[in-house]
């Protein structure tokens, strides 16, 4: 970490503690106001990520840079927004710096969210804090949530929901590794992580205490919140008994693996046909 990153944390993290929770502070004072929108604008950029890696590749949440995005909800005020025709009442205003980013008319993103190089936004929404990786495509109605880690070409189908997060603060958003694929009319939510390569078929919904259940082995094998690499993934249900009788609960199945291989395409191509998966 940079001393200008550094420093920025070590601000933020006085400010929360010092003025925010003792509710003392003062939206006029000019460092305070710097500060904060120093790291949205610097989110924007993507100079900062709400996450980051470990050398054990282990996730790091931010939590100083979600403090930041909620700070920033504070002193700004509600203002009208104009973007051509369309008119929007609102303290967010959307992002404009799309470098190299295909965007296509209605597609919306708000300020301090970054997206990368070659990535096609359709009609869709992407909220303040989200990070799109480069090649990514975000499909028509489609809503990427606030601080929501989406990896290198991912393909996120359409009406695709990913939950943002940022409170409780130690909480982890939805994070999507690289080369996923994401069917039409799926939910993620509640911090879940989907690793790279992984494909999931319509309907999918995953929260914190979704049942994932490997049924590739004779054995089943239950998990919760972590979809693992190359999993090919379909909407399931088990049956659970309640005290007005037995009912069916949704679930997530990995019914097998995508194979490896260095062309991506052709074998995203090749797993929807051999599992037959509705995208």
């Amino acid at each position: 970490m940079d001393k200008i990153i550094l420093n920025l944390k070590k601000k933020i993290d006085f400010y929360w503690e010092n003025l925010i929770k003792e509710k003392k502070f003062k939206i006029c004072e000019s460092d305070f106001k710097f500060t904060v929108e120093k790291v949205i604008e610097y989110l924007d950029k993507g100079k900062l990520r709400v996450i980051s890696f470990s050398k054990k590749n282990k996730i790091i949440i931010n939590e100083w840079i979600k403090k930041a995005i909620l700070i920033y909800f504070k002193i700004k005020k509600i203002k009208l927004i104009e973007f051509g025709k369309f008119k929007f009442f609102d303290k967010i205003p959307l992002k404009t710096n799309f470098n190299g980013v295909r965007v296509v008319p209605t597609a919306i993103a708000r300020y301090g969210s970054f997206i990368s190089k070659n990535v096609i936004l359709m009609p869709s929404y992407v909220n303040i804090g989200a990070f799109i990786g480069k090649e990514s495509m975000i499909d028509t109605w489609a809503t990427i949530g606030s601080c929501a880690q989406i990896g290198n070409r991912v393909h996120i189908s359409g009406g695709v929901g990913i939950g943002g997060v940022l409170e409780p603060l130690q909480n982890s958003p939805v994070i999507i590794g690289n080369n996923v694929f994401i069917g039409s009319r799926c939910i993620l939510v509640e911090g879940v992580i989907v690793e790279d390569e992984a494909v999931l078929g319509a309907n999918v919904v995953l929260t914190a205490s979704t049942k994932i259940i490997d049924v590739t082995n004779v054995t089943k094998k239950i998990s919760k919140g972590l979809i693992t690499k190359r999993s090919v993934v379909i909407p399931g249900s088990y049956s659970k008994i309640f005290k007005s009788g037995k009912y069916y609960v949704p679930c997530a199945l990995i019914i097998g693996k995508r194979k490896k291989s260095t062309d991506k395409k052709t074998s995203l191509n090749d797993v929807l046909r051999k599992y037959n998966i509705s995208v």
